[in-house]
């Protein structure tokens, strides 16, 4: 079983995908559910913690906006922890989105940078595309197993 990181981070597509092949999605899903439940957060999801930005520093520079920091202090670890990746460019807000282009390139940088096999693919257009995006990621998680 490997740790896979997806990006879009919070994409239940490619998490039910990898869960299926046996091995971990790394997503923001529950992430964010360790924050709601968290009693320090008073208003979740809303609120983050003082310490949220400082963990963020980790993976951006002071001089970077606050809210990449934040949402670094949280997508951060999990690049951290992936032994793999798929990164999935061209996808549409439904797909799962960060809604913060600087954290996406920042996340995607940081990842590239890992010495982990990454598969890195297009959103497909058509039905075509569909299926081949499928199984393109499908090749590949077996392949992690080999490994």
């Amino acid at each position: 079983m490997v740790k896979v990181a997806i990006y879009p981070p919070n994409s239940l597509i490619l998490a039910d995908l990898i869960e299926r092949k046996g091995h971990t999605p790394l997503v923001l899903q529950k992430q964010i559910r360790q924050k709601i439940k968290d009693p320090e957060i008073d208003s979740p999801p809303m609120n983050i913690t003082e310490e949220d930005p400082i963990k963020g520093l980790k993976y951006a520079a002071i001089e970077v906006p606050s809210g990449v920091r934040g949402r670094m202090s949280i997508i951060g670890p999990l690049i951290d922890e992936a032994e793999a990746a798929i990164l999935v460019d061209g996808a549409p807000f439904g797909f799962g989105c960060v809604g913060c282009a600087r954290t996406n390139e920042l996340a995607i940088f940081l990842l590239r940078q890992r010495n982990i096999p990454i598969l890195e693919i297009t959103y497909p257009k058509n039905r075509d595309g569909t299926f081949l995006m499928v199984n393109q990621i499908n090749e590949f998680l077996d392949s992690l197993k080999e490994e």
